[in-house]
Formats: structure tokens, sequence, C-alpha cells
């Protein structure tokens, strides 16, 4: 899907959890986000990271030299997670 957009001229990002199916498939651009299948933006409430995520594919879409370029994002499923549980806390969403 990804390739037939671009063939169109608009130009795409993915975002992904699976560094080695990304890899192997070689998108035209793509953003890995460390994180578990299916969080893609990490987690509930946490605007400041789902921000960071969007604005690190939009980066990503406009500054990629190269077809098939990934760009590693800096963080860790345990960290997305702990800061999810403190907004959770603050929300009282959950004791």
């Amino acid at each position: 899907m990804q390739r037939a957009i671009e063939h169109r001229g608009i130009p795409t990002v993915s975002i992904t959890v699976a560094l080695d199916v990304t890899e192997h498939i070689k998108p035209p651009r793509a953003v890995f986000m460390p994180f578990m299948m299916g969080h893609h933006f990490g987690v509930p409430f946490h605007r400041e990271l789902q921000r960071r995520i969007i604005l690190e594919a939009l980066t990503h879409l406009a500054e990629a030299k190269r077809s098939g370029e990934v760009r590693r994002v800096a963080l860790t499923w345990a960290q997305a997670r702990r800061e999810g549980k403190e907004i959770e806390r603050r929300m009282k969403l959950k004791i």
C-alpha cells in the first residue's frame, strides 16, 4: 500500500514496532518504536509521547535521504509504561 501511494507522488512514512519485518520488507520510510506489538503510539493518555512519535514520523518524512531508511527512536517500552502509569495515577484512573 505504501509503495502504491508513493508511486502516485505522495510521500509516506510507517510507524512500526517490528524492526525485523520492517527491515525485510523495506518500506519507503519507517520510524521504529521499540514498543510492544499493537502499541505503536505508546500508552493511553500519554499525549506528550504520542505527539513526539508523530513529530518523529513527520521529521523523518522530510529528512530521509533514501528509500528504505528506518529511523530509530531512543525510547523504551519500560519508560513509556512507567510514564503511562504515572499519568493514569494523576488522572485517578487507577489506584
